[in-house]
């Protein structure tokens, strides 16, 4: 049966993350506790389905409260796929974005593109650098670097990162096949992306809370206790994140 096969394979590959990634994951977080530990709030980025990575760090149960998701109706694949492909291409596009949000210097972004290619995510580090903020890139290395730029800078995102975290993906994001069938399929960027964000918080909560600093952390909705809790949390960031 394939799909056990597809099972190895991903643990394989979260084992080899774990092991290759580790000071990065450290780095990350050393940079995002520093920013929420002076007021400062980290930025999820991402284009077509990357922007599943900003989705599952806002307003998540058990994640972090100053996580601002930066989700342009024209990116989604939602209500056109291709549109949103067009769209990744665009100069000019990320600068438009990121003036509609509010950030300061000293906040993170992070950005995620598994090819790194593309000019938006590729301007909206720039941008970001422009406006004094650490810039945290989640990308597949191996991938970026088997492809060429589409920016008229010529760079990759990789490039313009302060700390890159790679999540180990071949070039084209997918990883089995079959004799019988011509394209690999069985992507993997999401299941490994998502757990190194999430191991990612978790060290941001840990290294908060070493420093005496009482992480900011939602709470399910569903628990009787988590309304009051949560009601808190957007009062204190209402202003400071887009989607609250």
């Amino acid at each position: 049966m394939l799909f056990k096969d597809y099972f190895s394979e991903i643990q394989n590959m979260l084992n080899e993350v774990s092991e290759k990634e580790s000071n990065h994951i450290v780095d990350a977080a050393n940079i995002i506790a520093s920013a929420i530990e002076n007021d400062g709030v980290l930025h999820v980025f991402g284009c077509g389905h990357s922007q599943m990575y900003a989705m599952e760090l806002f307003y998540r149960a058990g994640g972090l409260v100053p996580v601002n998701a930066i989700l342009a109706p024209s990116l989604s694949l939602s209500p056109s796929a291709p549109v949103s492909t067009f769209s990744e291409r665009q100069e000019g596009l990320a600068k438009i974005l990121l003036e509609e949000e509010v950030t300061y210097p000293g906040d993170v972004m992070l950005i995620v593109s598994t090819s790194g290619r593309n000019p938006v995510p590729i301007e909206m580090a720039i941008e970001a650098k422009k406006k004094g903020m650490k810039v945290i890139a989640l990308t597949s290395l191996s991938f970026s670097k088997e492809v060429n730029s589409r920016s008229k800078g010529g760079e990759k995102l990789y490039e313009l990162a302060d700390v890159v975290l790679d999540n180990h993906g071949e070039s084209g994001d997918a990883i089995m096949q079959l004799s019988s069938v011509d394209s690999k399929f069985g992507p993997t960027s999401s299941i490994i992306g998502f757990t190194i964000l999430q191991s990612i918080v978790v060290q941001v909560i840990e290294n908060l809370d070493k420093k005496g600093i009482e992480p900011p952390i939602y709470v399910s909705s569903n628990l009787d206790k988590g309304d009051d809790i949560n009601r808190k949390h957007i009062e204190n960031y209402r202003n400071r994140i887009t989607c609250l």
